[in-house]
């Protein structure tokens, strides 16, 4: 079952879902998939006005688009997610944001990219799926690293010791941005099982962390190479 945003849902004139193993990309999304622009994700902090279908976009981890009929998307398998819209849908984006992303300031320079022409008082927020602080376990390093550089609360960025809550870190920077609102769509990637009894498999999302642990045992086992969730958006405009 796709996941949605109820924040999103309320604003006029778009559509938008996150993707799962059942449906990488949502069935309702579909009829634009050849709209999507190209790239490559390479968790930097590169924003792109997208102005065309299928538009070259090179390295990039974040999209932004006045445009209607223009599908934006990331790839995610425990990264973070995240999707954008003016409260009015004149306006979306798209930003691909795993821990280097966050502490680098991805989230930041798609806020800067916005108060260009705008403000982000008028704009909302959704968070997708991504590894949650349940699962996502890093060394203790790194754990400092975003307690030293991100002025929050050691207990928002670390709930249990070596675990990291990427969705609650980017919580707190996009209020602090200034976006008008923020939610939270969806579950861990690495943890949350699949409940749709057509579907025979046992998780409901691609999981990164998950697939390298099971690789670490059966060395035959499939990677997720072409298997990425996508969380996307578009302008319909109707």
């Amino acid at each position: 079952m796709t996941d949605y945003s109820p924040l999103l849902n309320r604003v006029p004139a778009i559509r938008h879902g996150f993707g799962n193993k059942s449906a990488l990309l949502p069935g309702h999304l579909q009829p634009y998939r050849a709209t999507l622009p190209e790239k490559k994700q390479v968790h930097g902090t590169r924003i792109v006005d997208v102005t065309q279908a299928a538009q070259a976009c090179g390295e990039a981890d974040g999209f932004y688009t006045r445009q209607p009929g223009i599908l934006l998307s990331v790839l995610t398998a425990d990264c973070l997610p995240v999707i954008f819209s003016r409260h009015d849908g004149s306006a979306i984006a798209a930003v691909h944001a795993g821990w280097r992303g966050l502490l680098d300031g991805v989230l930041e320079q798609l806020a800067a990219r916005i108060a260009q022409d705008d403000s982000t008082t008028n704009w909302v927020a959704s968070i997708g799926p991504a590894a949650g602080p349940c699962c996502y376990e890093v060394n203790e390093e790194l754990v400092e690293r975003f307690k030293q550089q991100l002025p929050l609360p050691a207990s928002l960025i670390s709930p249990h010791y070596r675990h990291l809550d990427l969705a609650a870190i980017a919580e707190s920077k996009l209020r602090e941005l200034g976006f008008a609102a923020v939610d939270r769509a969806g579950s861990c990637t690495i943890c949350t099982p699949n409940t749709d009894p057509l579907q025979p498999q046992r998780f409901k999302y691609t999981s990164y962390r998950r697939n390298s642990h099971r690789r670490e045992q059966d060395p035959t086992h499939p990677g997720i190479t072409g298997r990425n969730q996508y969380a996307a958006i578009i302008i319909t405009g109707e």
